[in-house]
């Protein structure tokens, strides 16, 4: 059997489509960001919105939350209370909006400091022992470094099983006290907070062998993993045009995680922005006739994007062109996979309409995560692709695409440089 097919897809909607609910600013939103997104949920919903992606929920050494320290002490995170959570979680479901939570387990940052001066004793964040942890649950090679200073955590654990995050210790994920009490308190987000998922926040820190077994733990019903690696580049300093081995590698991943899990198509995002900045669209079409990206060969399991708090928001790590952004939303919300629309393009931009529209294009021709792709033009300045054979979706500078689009289909949407038709 074909090793893309020997895997167990996930119970995914038929028409989900996620939304990032927060940015890189989030936690610094005067009277709480909780208290401020619970304004915005009947907008969210009324857009076919069917996930929430929600910031890390616990204490942390950094205000977005992403060094976590008392995992169980959510009263002290810099978006809002528990109790605000809840109501907020609450909120969304009464709505028919699933919660997804980052989860961010890759490292952890220490309470206090041991005896020699190393910080390697940890807090969960209640009365018992739970969380409670020393230099035995961190990595024995694990190296934390800030600027110039690189220290020793003192850590005694089995050796890292995936990439250093360097940034805070890395947890041994192979020691079985972890295992239990992160699987534990990871249920205790879904039974006590409301969470309905996960997002693995840096999941190539930790084997997939540790992801499958969190999954199985905690039974999720929407998960999805943060594997991010750079795009393969040529010596003209851009993308080559076969990216194969990269989208293989996320496909690895879902496997290895046990097929269940979903990944954040990287490799679809780096494509389409090199494709529209460039002026080479003819890179959205790959060498099999079929679309470049992690969405060509195993779309039910793939997250499509166009940028997230670490691409865009106010880091800017690998931000999509501003003037380029709809357009790579039409890419993603009529094609297959899982699309992913991001907090700021929704509310701050200006943009909510147009991405609305294309959302509900989607929703009304059932468009969904495995639909088939046809490509029908792949020109340096036009795209031109059949989605299901219900839904034509065209990008490009060029304004004549001749007898490309048949007669009986009619434009549902359309704005500069790009157009979406529906079948009549």
């Amino acid at each position: 059997m074909s090793p893309l097919l020997h895997h167990h897809p996930p119970n995914n909607d038929s028409f989900t489509n996620i939304v990032s609910g927060f940015n890189w600013e989030s936690s610094k939103k005067k009277g709480g960001w909780y208290n401020f997104l619970i304004k915005s949920i009947p907008e969210i919903a009324a857009s076919g919105i069917t996930h929430v992606w929600l910031p890390p929920p616990s204490h942390s050494a950094s205000s977005e939350g992403y060094l976590p320290g008392r995992l169980y002490d959510l009263d002290a995170s810099q978006y809002g209370t528990q109790d605000e959570l809840k109501t907020l979680i609450k909120e969304f479901h009464s709505n028919g909006i699933q919660c997804v939570a980052d989860i961010v387990i890759n490292h952890r940052t220490a309470e206090r400091q041991d005896s020699d001066g190393r910080w390697n004793i940890f807090e969960g964040g209640t009365p018992d022992d739970r969380l409670d942890w020393d230099h035995s649950c961190i990595c024995i090679d694990d190296i934390t470094k800030s600027g110039d200073t690189t220290t020793n955590s003192g850590g005694t654990g089995n050796p890292d099983t995936g990439a250093d995050f360097n940034g805070a210790p890395d947890i041994d994920h192979l020691n079985t006290r972890v295992q239990r009490e992160l699987s534990d308190w990871m249920n205790w987000l879904k039974t006590e907070i409301g969470f309905d998922g996960w997002r693995f926040d840096f999941a190539r820190g930790y084997s997939p062998d540790i992801t499958k077994l969190y999954m199985g733990n905690t039974r999720p019903d929407f998960a999805v993993g943060e594997i991010w690696n750079p795009l393969s580049y040529g010596s003209d300093g851009k993308p080559n045009y076969d990216q194969d081995g990269h989208r293989r590698e996320l496909m690895e991943w879902v496997k290895a995680v046990g097929g269940s899990a979903t990944a954040f198509d990287f490799t679809t995002k780096g494509i389409l922005q090199a494709a529209l900045v460039e002026g080479e669209l003819w890179r959205l079409k790959d060498s099999n006739g079929g679309p470049p990206g992690m969405i060509g060969l195993m779309p039910e399991n793939a997250v499509t994007f166009v940028d997230n708090h670490d691409t865009g928001s106010t880091q800017k790590r690998w931000p999509f062109p501003s003037d380029k952004v709809m357009h790579g939303y039409v890419y993603i919300l009529t094609h297959p996979g899982i699309p992913s629309i991001f907090y700021d393009h929704f509310f701050d931009w200006g943009l909510k309409e147009e991405i609305s529209n294309l959302t509900m294009i989607r929703i009304r021709n059932g468009i969904k995560a495995s639909s088939t792709v046809r490509i029908l033009a792949s020109d340096p300045d036009l795209y031109v692709a059949a989605i299901d054979d219900k839904i034509i979706a065209k990008i490009g500078t060029r304004y004549d695409v001749g007898n490309v689009v048949p007669t009986t289909f009619k434009i549902a949407t359309s704005r500069n440089n790009y157009a979406v038709c529906e079948k009549q």
